[in-house]
C-alpha cells in the first residue's frame, strides 16, 4: 500500500515570504499586517445591520465608528483578509488539498477536534481584543519595527503555547 505524501511549502521559504509581505505592507500602506481589525469591521457591520438600536448604544460600536468613519467594510484590513482567504483557496487548489476534511488524531473524534478548535479560536480572539491586536498585528508587525512590545507579545504567545501543548497534545498526536 503506497501512501501519498502531502506537499507543503518549506517553512523557511514561507517565513521569508511572510517577511517580504510584511515589509511590503509597511512600505506601501505605512502599517503592518493584522486580522483582528478586519474581524472588528465585520462585527460592527453585522451589529449595525442586524440590531441597529443596540449598535447605537454599544460602546464598542460607537468607539469603533468614531475612530473609523465611513463604511467599516472598506478598511484596508478587510481587503487584506479577503486576500488571505482567496490566496489560501488558490494555494489549496494548486496543491490538490481543496477538500473538506477534518484532520485529527485517531485518539479523538471529529466533533471533539471541532470543539477544541472553536474554543481555541474564541479564546484567541478574546485575547486579541484584550491585547489590542492579534499575533500578526502585535507580534509580527511590532517586531518588524523593533518594538519591545512586539517581542514581548511574541514571547508570551509562543511561551504560552509551548507551556500548554503538553496538556493538549493528545488532541492532535
Amino acid at each position: 500500500m503506497e501512501t501519498k505524501k502531502t506537499k507543503y511549502l518549506n517553512p523557511y521559504v514561507g517565513g521569508v515570504l511572510l517577511g517580504l509581505v510584511l515589509l511590503a505592507s509597511n512600505f506601501v500602506s505605512g502599517r503592518g499586517l493584522g486580522a483582528s481589525g478586519a474581524i472588528k469591521s465585520a462585527i460592527v457591520t453585522t451589529m449595525t445591520a442586524v440590531a441597529p438600536s443596540s449598535a447605537q448604544t454599544s460602546g464598542f460600536v460607537k468607539e469603533y465608528t468614531e475612530a473609523h468613519p465611513g463604511n467599516p467594510m472598506k478598511t484596508w484590513l478587510v481587503f487584506e483578509m479577503l486576500g488571505v482567504l482567496v490566496g489560501g483557496f488558490i494555494s489549496g487548489a494548486f496543491a490538490g488539498r481543496l477538500k473538506f476534511k477534518i484532520e485529527h488524531s485517531p485518539k479523538i473524534t471529529s466533533k471533539r477536534r471541532l470543539i477544541f478548535a472553536g474554543a481555541g479560536g474564541l479564546l484567541f480572539g478574546f485575547g486579541a481584543e484584550l491585547g489590542r491586536g492579534c499575533t500578526s498585528g502585535s507580534a509580527l508587525s511590532g517586531m518588524a519595527v523593533l518594538s519591545l512590545g512586539g517581542f514581548i507579545s511574541m514571547m508570551a504567545i509562543f511561551g504560552t503555547a509551548y507551556a500548554l501543548a503538553y496538556f493538549f497534545r493528545k488532541n492532535w498526536i
